[in-house]
């Protein structure tokens, strides 16, 4: 965002900056699914993140009616600390465009397929650097997801609404989703501690035996 704002009084940005954010952010999912492409995917990984893509996408959609919380983000964050960055995206973007069939594709299905496919690919990161965090880390994890995923989401009503852009009214923006960005940071918190280490055991048990059997 910051790297956009910095070229608003550009005449071109500042009166067509919504179609740049948009190839940006159209050419970043092009380089991500790119790079998977060329990368050796095993069949049972592409299988992982399907099953995983299809979970979060599904259980998105009776979530609808409550402003904010839903299991996608707990999900995908579970897929990419287990299975790596990679994976990790893959379910994001994936469960972002597949629940947007059932509850409305837009101009702003893009902007979640990278968002929660950064979410993924983040928490494939966090397994590295920390592969027995505890649930402090996961919930603080988790957590920061719930606020960082709806501040960037605010890109898109800042891309497509506020026009002339200023600062005043993007700070308001983004002032007028933290409750329901609260409400996304809760849920993820609840739905860790409901199921958030159970499942990574059971999915860690999963990776081994595809581990083995591929070995």
């Amino acid at each position: 965002m910051i790297a956009v704002l910095l070229f608003w009084q550009l005449p071109l940005v500042y009166k067509n900056w919504e179609l740049l954010a948009s190839v940006i952010l159209l050419a970043s999912l092009v380089i991500f699914f790119a790079g998977f492409e060329r990368s050796a995917v095993s069949s049972r990984e592409v299988g992982v993140i399907a099953v995983m893509a299809a979970l979060a996408a599904v259980l998105r959609v009776p979530f609808a009616p409550l402003p904010g919380v839903q299991p996608t983000t707990f999900l995908v964050i579970i897929a990419g600390y287990v299975f790596g960055s990679r994976s990790g995206f893959m379910v994001g973007a994936v469960a972002a465009l597949v629940s947007n069939f059932f509850l409305g594709q837009g101009p702003w299905t893009p902007f979640q397929m990278l968002f929660w496919g950064l979410a993924g690919a983040s928490a494939g990161l966090l397994g590295q650097l920390l592969p027995k965090a505890g649930n402090t880390a996961m919930l603080s994890f988790s957590i920061a997801w719930g606020y960082l995923f709806g501040w960037l989401m605010n890109l898109y009503f800042v891309v497509f609404f506020i026009k002339p852009l200023a600062w005043r009214a993007v700070l308001l923006a983004y002032a007028a989703s933290f409750p329901m960005d609260t409400l996304h940071a809760l849920g993820n918190a609840c739905f860790y501690l409901l199921l958030g280490p159970q499942l990574i055991k059971v999915l860690r048990r999963f990776q081994e035996k595809m581990t083995y059997v591929e070995g």
